[in-house]
């Protein structure tokens, strides 16, 4: 039968997912997938965790929707205290929303207004190439991702772009890794200054960046770097860890292995689990107050922000991760895909980088180790990798235009957090038998 339904492709049919099984989903001829990227670094409770769904339950039982415009809810408001105890220093306030563009949209808004009601009209946004903010208007501009940002240029809002840090693609010869980051840091100086100090209002970045370059970790000292050349110039340091965090790396929130405290920070995805569509924005009690001292109101706002369900869900699954010694496991459990990864693909060939923290791990794939050479974009190795690796029944992220949006090729892993020794085997198997069919 012909689907009405408009997907993400209009090439070809895909399965219908039928059910969850812990780290597997399964499709309706009983094929089972490993759900080895999370969809994307989505499920990390994997798909069937009993308090998540009971959670869900109760609450549709008591009550579905309220809107905020009239009422808050009570798991809303634990949620927001239980976020609020763990985060890093100075955050104070939880703006719910329903994804990780929303959450990105209302804290450039938020940084925005908040310069405004303390009387500056700053209005400009630093951010990096191969970085990745969200598809909506706002964040696609802020993001750095050539290829999904290409089609829609003429309609985005002008937004400057400085180096990311990528240590294997950028780190030159005789440099320390950690003068590399000050080096690269240092640029965020050089373009404030060339806008004009004065109409600069945030610099956003991921803290371990996700879809764009494969799972890329800052070198050492490059956020207190950054940190510093912030409060320098009064500038708001807006990190985006819808993909990374939420124990993605191993700590709560990606940017504690940095030492740094944002102004503004961004969740999501791992935030619900896939169990409810859920994002939020976080912000310091430094902004909120400018808000409340001012206007008393965030022009912002959307439908389902708060929404009660999508509350109970996350309540559940940030509750699961902090309660059930889930941080630790990722961070034993990545190290332990880590070294597998490395025994298994560290001399192929074709595998130039394995990076990445805790269960968020990428590789690189060149055709050349030596000079770091990519592939030419015609053979479409990362289209080609998921393919293969989806008939072995691994579902993995692979993705290209890695170095610029337009050459280069990586794959990211980040599967649920409760994934076994026998499972990390079963993905480097099944990694192996799809790299083994594409070089």
């Amino acid at each position: 039968m012909e689907s009405h339904i408009f997907g993400r492709s209009t090439a070809g049919s895909l399965p219908v997912a039928a059910q969850g099984d812990g780290c597997y989903i399964i499709d309706t001829a009983g094929k089972r997938y490993f759900d080895g990227s999370g969809g994307a670094a989505v499920s990390c409770l994997g798909h069937s965790d009993a308090d998540v769904t009971a959670a869900i339950k109760g609450q549709v039982d008591r009550i579905a929707f309220a809107h905020t415009g009239f009422f808050t809810s009570e798991p809303a408001e634990e949620l927001a205290d239980l976020l609020v105890e763990h985060a890093p220093e100075g955050i104070e306030r939880v703006y719910l929303v329903s994804g990780g563009s929303e959450a990105v949209e209302a804290a450039i808004k938020l940084a925005r207004q908040y310069f405004l009601e303390i009387g500056q009209d700053r209005y400009r946004v630093i951010a990096r190439r191969q970085s990745y903010h969200g598809n909506t208007l706002g964040a696609l501009a802020a993001g750095g991702n050539e290829w999904r940002r290409r089609q829609f240029a003429p309609m985005l809002v002008e937004t400057s772009h400085i180096s990311p840090c990528y240590e294997y693609r950028g780190r030159e010869d005789g440099e320390s890794a950690f003068d590399y980051g000050q080096r690269v840091a240092n640029e965020l100086e050089a373009e404030i200054e060339r806008l004009g100090p004065e109409s600069v209002l945030a610099f956003i970045a991921e803290p371990v960046v996700g879809a764009t370059a494969g799972a890329v970790p800052p070198v050492e000292g490059y956020f207190k770097r950054v940190r510093e050349i912030c409060d320098k110039y009064g500038i708001l340091l807006i990190l985006d860890e819808v993909m990374c965090g939420m124990g993605r790396t191993g700590t709560l929130f990606a940017c504690e292995q940095e030492g740094v405290s944002p102004d503004i920070v961004t969740i999501a995805k791992g935030l619900g689990a896939g169990y409810q569509p859920v994002g939020a924005m976080l912000c310091t009690g430094k902004i909120y107050d400018a808000i409340a001292a001012g206007s008393g109101f965030f022009q912002h706002g959307h439908t389902y922000m708060g929404h009660p369900v999508a509350t109970a869900a996350s309540r559940a699954v940030v509750k699961a991760i902090l309660g059930r010694g889930l941080l630790p496991k990722v961070r034993d459990q990545g190290a332990r895909l880590k070294a597998e990864l490395e025994n298994a693909f560290g001399q192929h060939p074709n595998v130039g980088d394995i990076r990445g923290r805790g269960l968020f791990l990428g590789m690189e794939f060149v055709e050349d180790r030596e000079t770091k050479a990519p592939f030419e974009p015609k053979r479409g190795i990362a289209k080609s990798l998921k393919k293969h690796a989806f008939e072995a029944g691994l579902i993995c992220y692979p993705m290209s235009g890695t170095i610029d949006g337009a050459r280069g090729d990586h794959v990211l892993l980040a599967p649920p957090f409760i994934i076994d020794d026998a499972q990390i085997d079963e993905v480097v198997g099944k990694l192996d038998t799809a790299i083994r069919a594409v070089f």
